[in-house]
Parts: C-alpha cells; structure tokens; sequence
C-alpha cells in the first residue's frame, strides 16, 4: 500500500508540473537518492552530479571514449616543467545571473574550490598554488609541484564555474540558490521532493537545448521509479535495478544505456575515529578476515544476476590501472577465522554497518551479514536516509559503511580523495605514511608505466591495511522512455542533457 501510495503522490506532483508548464516540454527525472548541497565546491554524492550536469558547466568534460574535450575553456597549454597551465577560456559565456564569464571568474571560482574552509575539492586541486589573470579569457594555473590528474579534475566539479556576484551574495547559503554557466537555470527546490530548472535563454550553447524544463524528483524506491516510468509519470530514471533489467528491455516503450562504472562499491571502515574502539578499527588481520568472508561472485549473482563485475581495488579489472598482481580474493572462512584468532578477539565480532537505504543496498547488506557470520562477525545493520549517512560519516559515527564512488577518468580521483591521510573525504581517518607518499609521487608524472608502478606499490600496503574493502563495480543502468531522443550513456553515469529532445 505504501508503495502505491507514492507513486499515486509522484505522479500527482508530475502532474501539477505539467499543468503550470502548459505546453512547454519537461524532462522528469526519477533520481535514487535526494542530493546534498548544490554546491559545487562542497558537494559530495554521485546524485548531486548528475544534477550539476544540467546547470554547472566545467572547464572540460568528457566523451564516451573518456578524451578530454572543451566546455567552457577552449585549450590548455602545459609548460616543460609541468609547473604552469594556461588556459584559454570560451568568450561570450554568461553565467545564469547574467553576469559575463571571463578569466576573473574563473579564477574566483578555482579559488573558491582551493581555499574555502569547507570545500571537498581541496585534495582534488591540491597542487594548485595560485591562479593567474593573463588577459580577460586567458588563466594560469601556476603550480607547486607537476600535476598529472589536474585536468581531468577540471573536468568534475573542480571545473565547474560559479558567478562571483551570487556566490559573494550567498556566501554558505549558496548551495540553496546557485548560480552557474550552464544550459538550465535553477528554479525551486523542494528538500526530499523536487529540484526545478528551466533552460537559460543566454545559454552558449542554447541552440543545442531543446527542452524547456527540467524536475528532479528523489524517489528512494527503485520499484516506484521504475512504475512510475511505465506510467509516463517519469521520462528517465537512474540506477535501475539490475534484476529488473529484463523487465525494461521487455517493454517496447522503454529503452536502456548501460555501461561500466569508472568507480566502485565497497565498505568503507572507521579505522581511525572509531570512538567504541571495535574489532575492526583495532588489527589489520580483523579487516582481513572480514574481506576473506565475503565471496564476491556470490553476492554478485545473487543480488544482480551477474551483472556487476566483481572487484577489490578502487579500478574495476577492465581498466588499465588494475593491479593484476592482486586479483579479486577467493572467500576462505578458515583462513579468516585463523586471523582472528591471531589478532586475539574472540568471535562473534560485532560490527555496526552503516547502509543507506534502497532495495539493492539492503539486500547487499543481508548478503555481507549472512556471509561473515560464518566467519565469527555479528553485521548490525543499520538503515540511515542517503544524505544523512554522510554526516554520520563524517562524525565517525559508524564502524563499516556501505557506499560507492562514481569514480573519476584518472585513478588518483577514485583513491587519494578517500585514502590519503589529508584528504577531507577520509571518513574512515586511514593514515599511512608510504601510502601517503606515493599518491603524491603518482602525481608527480604523466608517464602511465611510472605510475602504475608505483600505484602497485600503494595497493599492496593498501590491501593490506584494508580500510576500504572494495567489493564489486556496478554496471550503469538508465532506463528512459522512447519519447526521449539522442540520449547517449557516459562512463561516469552523468545524464547529460544537452542534445536531448522530447517528441
């Protein structure tokens, strides 16, 4: 009943909106979770960035082959030593206020990234040590060290461009009305419910808008989404579930985009910050034996049919910087008991296991409990609203956490950011000097065989250290309606709007 009842209300909502649109088109969105901060510089989930897709545009972005391709910036010219980047910037850009975009903006808001208090795109510019104004489309990045990953990072929200006069206005309210460069402009949003846009007419790139509206509706329940997609309630929604796979490419009024994660899924554990000092937190080997408890192909076959790629590093094994020296573990419940013997704790081992909610999470979780009980581990399961578990996160209020990265073109965005004893993302308050150490001299070059050396290295003493135990890569699943025209699947699980079009 609870399940008909929202999709009765979401659809009512949907309706609502199509009735003030009149005979404008809307795109409706059915999101997975509710994002946090529309903030470029403080964001943090996955959802929020395929948000940001609509009205954030970035310095650069990506194409289906990940090649770094221009948005607001036109070129970038990098000197010998690999300490200066100049960057040449797009004319006759506006931002959504109005205001013009040029070199002063860019720079304010890769300042804005770099020095706010409360900004995650720190580590991510961390080599940055000041911008230059050369002319007015014209920046330098003058940098402390060489910085391999730096412009891939400005093809994420490192990238993305805020108007100086909204984020000087809002200051740490900007996040509630942001101002960007993008093709839609921000309307309403309605915390848990809906996120509004309609398309800027001063666009760069109007002519390549074609639809007028965009809502965003959080709808936890993967059923309703799909429901309410069938319905027409819905033109696209994200994260499918992938045991409903068949179902959608049953349905001749439905299409589906799939493609491999850059990222992963994984458990993330408070080794660092853990104030009731568990098991897990204490030894290495208690990690160890909790990783060798969990039979990954298992859990991929039986909560998405296969259709995940089973993995244990933070690159899926498709990718060129997998460690193949360290393939995906076997489970191996004596050797797990045998190390927590070693460690001396005397099973069951309780664990408090932070999962946020959703069909496919929870069923995860059940899987993990089932499986390391036999190990000698009590999982406790605990629900938390999506946005909520990150504050927790953060607060260390957790001793293992179910939760994923999108994942980044360049390594060093799907590892530093989480690993790194610095980094403002390191919820689980790891540290390790030689970790440390080579994450900063993997960025130090630009040769691919030398930096998959020494990621060698940091992956061994991470696997060995665990506080991330890397579980599988999902494939990205979103379903749209054959209404929608021109949608085209990214690896990075962005919707992209520009190009779409309703018939």
């Amino acid at each position: 009943m609870k399940m008909i009842r929202l999709a009765a209300l979401a659809a009512a909502m949907l309706l609502s909106f199509e009735a003030v649109a009149h005979a404008q088109t809307t795109l409706r969105i059915g999101l997975a979770e509710d994002p946090d901060a529309l903030d470029p510089t403080t964001a943090r989930t996955y959802v929020g960035r395929i948000v940001f897709a609509a009205f954030c545009d970035k310095l650069f972005d990506i194409d289906e082959r990940l090649n770094i391709v221009p948005q607001l910036a036109l070129s970038h010219e990098t000197s010998a030593d690999g300490k200066e980047v100049t960057i040449k910037l797009r004319p006759g850009v506006k931002f959504q206020d109005g205001e013009p975009f040029d070199a002063e903006a860019a720079k304010f808001s890769l300042d804005r990234h770099l020095n706010s208090p409360v900004s995650f795109r720190k580590p991510e510019l961390a080599a940055l040590d000041h911008v230059e104004v050369v002319d007015p489309l014209t920046i330098k990045l003058v940098l402390k060290t060489p910085y391999s990953p730096l412009i891939a990072q400005l093809t994420d929200r490192a990238g993305m461009m805020v108007s100086p006069k909204a984020a000087r206005e809002e200051g740490d309210k900007f996040g509630l009305h942001p101002v960007c460069a993008g093709p839609y402009k921000f309307v309403e949003r309605v915390q848990e419910d809906r996120i509004v846009f309609e398309k800027f007419k001063d666009y760069w790139n109007k002519d390549n808008v074609l639809i007028d509206r965009i809502v965003y509706l959080p709808i936890v329940d993967a059923t309703v989404r799909l429901a309410n997609l069938k319905s027409g309630g819905l033109d696209l929604i994200e994260r499918v579930l992938a045991t409903d796979i068949k179902d959608v490419r049953a349905d001749p009024r439905l299409k589906l985009s799939s493609a491999l994660e850059l990222g992963y899924m994984g458990l993330t554990i408070n080794v660092g910050n853990d104030k009731k000092k568990g098991g897990l937190s204490q030894s290495e080997k208690v990690r160890q034996a909790l990783d060798l408890s969990i039979d990954r192909d298992a859990l991929n076959q039986v909560v998405f049919n296969g259709e995940f790629t089973p993995g244990n590093q933070w690159v899926s094994p498709e990718h060129p910087y997998y460690q193949k020296a360290f393939p995906v573990p076997k489970r191996d419940i004596e050797k797990a008991k045998a190390l927590l013997k070693e460690a001396g704790v005397t099973p069951p081992i309780g664990v408090d296991l932070m999962v946020p909610k959703g069909a496919e999470n929870e069923s995860v979780a059940q899987v993990l409990q089932s499986m390391a009980a036999e190990a000698g581990f009590d999982l406790k399961i605990r629900l938390i609203e999506f946005a909520t578990s990150f504050k927790q996160a953060q607060a260390g209020e957790f001793q293992a956490f179910l939760i994923g990265w999108s994942g980044r073109i360049d390594p060093d965005g799907n590892s530093y950011v989480f690993l790194h004893s610095k980094a403002p993302q390191n919820d689980g308050v790891y540290s390790n000097p030689e970790v440390d150490k080579g994450f900063e001299d993997a960025r130090l070059t630009s040769d691919p065989a030398q930096r998959k050396t020494i990621y060698e290295k940091v992956t061994a003493q991470v696997l060995k250290d665990e506080p991330i135990i890397y579980l599988y890569h999902r494939k990205l699943l979103i379903a749209h309606t054959t209404r929608l025209e021109g949608y085209r699947q990214m690896p990075d699980g962005l919707v992209r709007v520009v190009g779409l079009k309703l018939k």
